[in-house]
């Protein structure tokens, strides 16, 4: 079960003191099955915690060994809107996901279930990040731009990617829970990962839901297009498949919003991550079909120019 995880980790970010150090401090008592770290950077915008936190595989490549990374990357701009806003907002779902997610890996290996892969999992806490006005609702903004974000949460050893992401603030994705989005690698949106559909439906005991995404989307922000959200930024950091893991609801509702986040849905999307976790580690869950992607790129040439800001 991972809803005991995730509550643990809402009431911790819901609080005005919420930083790094909080994340730390929940997870020193598993100090011996995970390396946390964490670094404060500031931005044009306030400051704002980047936290990093790495779980050790039985095989994985932190012991010499050759199961693949997995990168969980909660993706926000911040956990708090303060002063404007009083509480944990909408757009802090994906932190409290990924943090959520490292207590539930920790505990499985404390308790002899260790994945033979590592999985890196990081987000970043910023108890008072600003807003700023977006279409249908108000989005969160973040003390640091997108480069830095990736910068600090994308790592070269990721073999693929979950980026978990608040996705409320749209009229395209009209679903309560969570939602998937096509694989992405190297400026090519590519088919929806069978496995990871199928990981889902287990999880969840209901049919996946995905959700569309265009070119805009796949590009850095900065350069004056529609992105639906930040969900797929990691995406521009890296040579590996990146898949976004989208909260959302019905209706829109705006990123800085309080009140709105679900504990029962981040739960479903912690207990996704982890067995996709478990399984990616021992070769059984492929983000992507790497035979298809060269094809692609025989036939039509790289499109990773779309990764670079123009």
């Amino acid at each position: 079960m991972s809803l005991s995880h995730t509550l643990k980790a809402f009431e911790a970010l819901d609080s005005a003191y919420a930083t790094g150090k909080t994340v730390l401090d929940l997870l020193a008592p598993h100090d011996r099955s995970v390396r946390a770290s964490m670094e404060t950077i500031q931005g044009p915008r306030g400051k704002t915690d980047f936290v990093r936190i790495v779980v050790p595989g039985t095989e994985g490549k932190r012991k010499g060994g050759a199961a693949p990374t997995l990168g969980i990357v909660g993706r926000l701009g911040g956990v708090g809107a303060r002063p404007t806003r009083i509480g944990l907002v909408s757009d802090g779902d994906g932190a409290v996901a990924a943090v959520a997610a490292a207590l539930k890996l920790a505990g499985m290996a404390e308790q002899g279930d260790a994945l033979p892969g590592d999985v890196i999992i990081s987000t970043h806490i910023c108890a008072d990040a600003p807003t700023r006005p977006h279409q249908p609702v108000d989005f969160m903004d973040s003390p640091v731009d997108t480069e830095t974000l990736n910068a600090h949460e994308v790592t070269p050893d990721m073999d693929a990617v979950l980026s978990i992401d608040t996705t409320k603030g749209n009229r395209i994705l009209n679903h309560k829970g969570y939602a998937l989005s096509p694989t992405v690698k190297q400026g090519y949106i590519l088919r929806v990962s069978e496995d990871l559909v199928r990981i889902m439906e287990m999880t969840s005991g209901r049919p996946a839901v995905t959700f569309p995404i265009t070119t805009q989307d796949i590009t850095p922000y900065g350069n004056d297009v529609y992105h639906i959200n930040s969900i797929l930024q990691p995406s521009i950091a890296t040579e590996a498949p990146t898949v976004g893991v989208a909260i959302s609801t019905v209706t829109a509702v705006p990123g800085c919003g309080t009140g709105a986040s679900d504990e029962a849905d981040i739960a479903a999307v912690v207990r996704f991550v982890v067995e996709v976790a478990k399984e990616f580690g021992r070769g059984t869950c492929r983000f992507h079909d790497q035979a298809e992607y060269d094809r692609l790129v025989s036939l039509y040439g790289s499109m990773a120019h779309l990764q670079r800001q123009a």
